[in-house]
């Protein structure tokens, strides 16, 4: 198992048979950081999970190609459309001349506001499709807390990783590869705070309806569960985290940081912060 001390950003790290992390991570201060992971299944027929952060991308697409050849890339499953994880998508089916994106019809006019998506490369993957890619069935569920409404979630039956998108979001004091780096207190306190801050409305849920869409992604009985905003979960770590995920619906809202909470920052930070640069001119 990689470990923290061999565990650097945007180096791809293997997290079950043929499947792979790309990690990497915002600062968010005073909070410590958010990972931004994406994932790769190099099997018969590679898939990319997601397709990283413009931010990073140069840095993404040689960590993607350090796992597999993008002409072999088969399939592309996106599970939004956010930045977050749509952000390379085109950079990434030039490259994957070969590769089929899955995704929604939805996924696909919200993106229409930036570019066009060439639909003969798309095939739809609604909740509760299969998806064969040669060696293994990839099965589309929409995960218990999610904050884009086009998300779906994937759990590969071969490898039993369940990829959680943005449920059991989390923050940790530093980049990490799995989960288990937590103390008790870091986990439960990062999965109560990444679970509000994503799925805000959990807090009008019913407990009653949404136990029961807990109960059934944790009756896939999986035994690594990555995702985009987490370091990942094995072990005694998966039970736990759907034990904390059943108590959000009674939990409080998160009380968003204010103005007064800025200001503070900007105060202690006077003099650190350089000022803020004019934006080249475009003429």
């Amino acid at each position: 198992m990689t470990t923290t001390e061999t565990f650097n950003l945007l180096e791809p790290y293997e997290v079950a048979e043929e499947t792979f992390v790309i990690p990497w991570a915002l600062e968010a201060p005073p909070v410590g950081h958010f990972p931004m992971n994406s994932m790769v299944i190099r099997g018969a027929e590679p898939v990319l999970v997601d397709t990283g952060a413009p931010a990073v991308r140069p840095q993404w697409l040689e960590a993607a190609w350090s796992v597999v050849d993008p002409l072999d890339v088969r399939w592309v499953f996106l599970t939004h459309d956010d930045r977050d994880h749509a952000g390379n998508l085109l950079p990434v089916l030039a490259a994957c001349p070969n590769a089929t994106l899955l995704t929604t019809w939805f996924s696909i006019g919200r993106m229409a506001d930036e570019w066009e998506t060439p639909l003969n490369r798309c095939r739809f993957v609604n909740e509760g499709d299969t998806v064969d890619v040669g060696d293994r069935t990839l099965v589309a569920m929409r995960p218990p807390l999610f904050d884009n409404p086009t998300t779906r979630g994937l759990f590969d039956s071969k490898t039993n990783v369940l990829w959680s998108v943005d449920t059991f979001a989390t923050n940790v004091p530093t980049p990490m590869p799995d989960i288990a780096e937590l103390s008790a207190d870091e986990f439960r306190d990062g999965q109560f705070f990444g679970g509000r801050l994503v799925s805000p409305w959990a807090a009008w849920l019913d407990s009653q309806k949404f136990q029961a869409v807990v109960d059934d992604i944790q009756r896939l009985d999986a035994d690594v569960i990555a995702g985009c905003h987490s370091p990942v979960l094995r072990g005694p770590r998966i039970a736990e985290a759907f034990d904390l995920l059943r108590q959000l619906p009674d939990i409080p809202p998160w009380r968003e940081f204010t103005q007064a909470d800025l200001d503070a920052w900007m105060a202690a930070a006077e003099g650190s912060v350089p000022p803020e640069q004019p934006r080249p001119s475009d003429t």
